[in-house]
């Protein structure tokens, strides 16, 4: 087999028996996944998925961007393309260069998917690159790997997809109007007209205003434009909105103040002091449209989009040169908190690219303030490690129950099971070392272990 069923336990005999347990208790529960980036048209179309290098490598960031840094050509990849015109060739590249994933949680994440979807036995490499490859693309063309069988196969009980403000959602309905009883849900990223800094935002607002019959070129058409735009999300059972801005700074502005400002980054004149106070400003209005309306507030800050900027022109957006930067919390959320943060009715959940915020600044932060949570390792610390990190640095000051569980937040369809499952048996080591050193209760740790991977996702999304 490719995966010890041990995997990621304590060595430590004791420990790892009651991690094994614990296991066992929370291994088969129903998968929630609240926040990611899958495509909403596979479940619309329920088509079979395409070749193994479209399904798996092409998508993924987390593997081109291993191969890139080892020299491989992203052209060779055949990134960016809609049609392989190479599959097997793009395999092979992949195959050969698997050895690059020792010891990431990519390696673990593919293991998971080659073992216990497609029943590999004998490890990817150059020997076994076209076992492999037709392994896979003759499975892929069953009804068993449509995307609704994948779906149930996989326990899912609600995945949300992450949709931009102008989109109108035609695969959601679509999926609603089906009759099949998959639970796929839009989520409402406003980025892309509320950022002066993205391409094509004034378009993005002009659209906006199209769509909803309002004047969205002044500030208070603006703001009612996206109060129609988030209701059109939510009669499609939207929970949540996400916001994946550079930093985490929120402002207050007067509303006459807010209204200038609206005009000179409408205008596009605006600089990047003014494009990050609009943002600040934003993230504080966003947040009075949920104090109204109920959604969840996703704050994702703190990476520095698009390093290479060579690989940004020449691919565009979101190929993997994306990079963590240090992110304060304590001052740049404060103009917000000092206005909502007492809503016991609001949900803000705050992720982080820097760790070394964890237990001075996010842990105090939502060990206090009601309507704080704090999400999951993300991104670069999805891994058994960064999320060993995160339970030992903010539960002492948190707890367990100022966190929401686990998100997999991926582009890759089939390993939604294989990151949760990682999620869980490292909370379960985590659980069981605390049993181990007397910290707290085995019947306590049976508790927080189903909290952890099903309870608190539910409570903190509204699902």
């Amino acid at each position: 087999m490719l995966l010890n069923e041990d995997r990621l336990f304590p060595s430590e005999p004791s420990a790892r028996r009651i991690a094994r347990a614990l296991y066992e208790h929370v291994r088969n529960l129903p998968i929630v996944s609240p926040h990611g980036h899958t495509q909403a048209s596979w479940f619309a179309k329920n088509e079979p998925f395409p070749d193994p290098a479209k399904l798996l490598v092409q998508p993924d960031h987390y593997v081109f961007r291993m191969l890139y840094s080892q020299g491989v050509s992203l052209d060779d990849l055949e990134i960016g393309v809609e049609h392989v015109k190479d599959p097997r060739k793009v395999w092979r590249i992949f195959a050969s260069h698997y050895h690059l994933f020792r010891g990431t949680p990519t390696r673990l994440w593919l293991d998971f998917v080659f073992q216990e979807l497609f029943g590999m036995q004998e490890r990817l490499s150059a020997a076994t690159s076209d076992l492999y490859f037709d392994t896979i693309a003759e499975m892929l063309q069953t009804p068993e790997f449509l995307p609704r069988a994948l779906y149930e196969r996989f326990h899912i009980e609600v995945l949300a997809t992450t949709d931009a403000a102008v989109d109108l959602l035609p695969d959601h309905i679509a999926i609603q109007n089906s009759g099949w009883q998959g639970r796929i849900l839009p989520t409402f990223r406003p980025d892309a007209v509320v950022d002066p800094e993205f391409a094509g935002f004034r378009e993005n607002i002009t659209l906006l205003g199209e769509q909803t019959g309002e004047d969205a070129h002044s500030w208070q058409g603006y703001l009612a434009a996206l109060r129609k735009a988030r209701a059109r999300f939510r009669a499609l059972g939207c929970t949540a909105t996400d916001h994946g801005h550079p930093t985490a700074r929120t402002a207050n502005l007067a509303p006459g103040d807010a209204a200038k400002l609206f005009q000179q980054v409408i205008s596009g004149h605006s600089d990047a002091h003014q494009a990050e106070m609009f943002r600040a400003q934003m993230l504080t209005e966003m947040a009075r449209m949920s104090v109204e309306d109920g959604l969840v507030m996703q704050i994702h800050p703190g990476s520095a989009r698009n390093h290479n900027e060579k690989l940004f022109e020449r691919y565009g957006r979101d190929i993997g040169a994306d990079i963590p930067t240090p992110t304060n919390y304590v001052d740049a959320l404060r103009p917000l908190l000092d206005q909502f943060g007492n809503e016991r009715d609001l949900t803000i959940i705050l992720f982080t690219l820097d760790e070394t915020t964890y237990s001075r600044e996010l842990a105090p932060l939502a060990g206090h303030y009601p309507c704080l949570r704090l999400g999951p390792p993300w991104w670069f610390h999805d891994s058994p490690e960064g999320m060993m990190r995160f339970r030992e640095q903010a539960t002492e000051t948190a707890g367990f129950y100022n966190t929401v569980g686990f998100n997999d937040d991926t582009r890759a369809f089939l390993s939604i099971p294989a990151r949760h499952d990682v999620a869980r048996r490292t909370d379960c080591a985590f659980l069981a070392r605390l049993v181990s050193e007397h910290r707290i209760e085995e019947d306590e740790a049976f508790e927080v272990a189903w909290e952890l991977t099903y309870g608190l996702v539910k409570r903190a999304y509204r699902l």
